[in-house]
């Protein structure tokens, strides 16, 4: 009976340290598959290509032909700003990450050569109160190679949905870049009707005529992120 009460103490101890054990080895499977995949993520975030729209080198710009009652020979009208934002990210296979993947122009800031025209595109053509701004999501690169270079000329494509207006459509941009270490530069450039985004034509007394298309460019440096 001594013998027995004496040994009790001993076997609550062993108990004791074996649930302690078991408790640890619980706790370390439940954070290894957590550890696992908090490194997974991180590895495949640093897998991707980001480049952002640099503090400067940026500039958007539309085209429009038009004729005017004071020339004897048709004209274009161009207006452009620099107010841009967003980027784009791509996968190391050259997937572009859609949802990380976005370019914003300030309409409200484009300025031609006449005041009295940007006013006129402001309110009435593109109702910049209303609708602010143009967004292009991109979402293919097509005749561009992967990895890609570091320096040197490359001309390719970028498909994407472009919104104006309220309206959203497809929209394929020619682009010519130049890639650099750390950053890439170039121009890219597309073109459709103001059918396209149900854009009204500029009505007024003083041009005679408006072409059907406008054209958009974009003159870009990105940097690497």
């Amino acid at each position: 009976m001594w013998s027995s009460m004496h040994r009790l103490p001993w076997i609550g101890v062993l108990r004791a340290r074996t649930l302690a054990a078991a408790v640890v080895v619980a706790l370390g499977a439940a954070a290894a598959p957590v550890a696992a995949q908090t490194g997974g993520e991180a590895a495949k975030a640093s897998d991707v290509l980001r480049f952002t729209v640099a503090p400067e080198g940026n500039e958007a710009r539309y085209r429009v032909r038009e004729q005017l009652a004071r020339l004897n020979f048709p004209n274009d009208a161009v207006g452009a700003t620099s107010q841009i934002e967003g980027g784009i990210t791509v996968r190391p296979d050259g997937t572009v990450v859609r949802e990380e993947s976005r370019f914003v122009i300030d309409l409200a800031s484009l300025r031609t050569d006449s005041e009295r025209r940007d006013n006129y595109v402001r309110r009435r053509t593109l109702e910049t109160e209303t609708y602010p701004t143009a967004v292009f999501v991109p979402t293919e690169l097509r005749g561009l190679s992967f990895p890609l270079p570091t320096s040197g000329e490359s001309t390719f494509e970028i498909v994407g949905d472009l919104t104006i207006r309220g309206v959203t459509r497809p929209t394929t941009w020619e682009v010519t870049a130049r890639f650099e270490e750390g950053a890439v530069s170039g121009l890219a450039k597309t073109q459709f009707t103001f059918d396209d985004f149900q854009i009204e034509k500029p009505r007024v007394a003083s041009v005679l005529s408006v072409a059907d298309e406008i054209r958009l460019e974009y003159e870009f440096r990105l940097l690497a992120r």
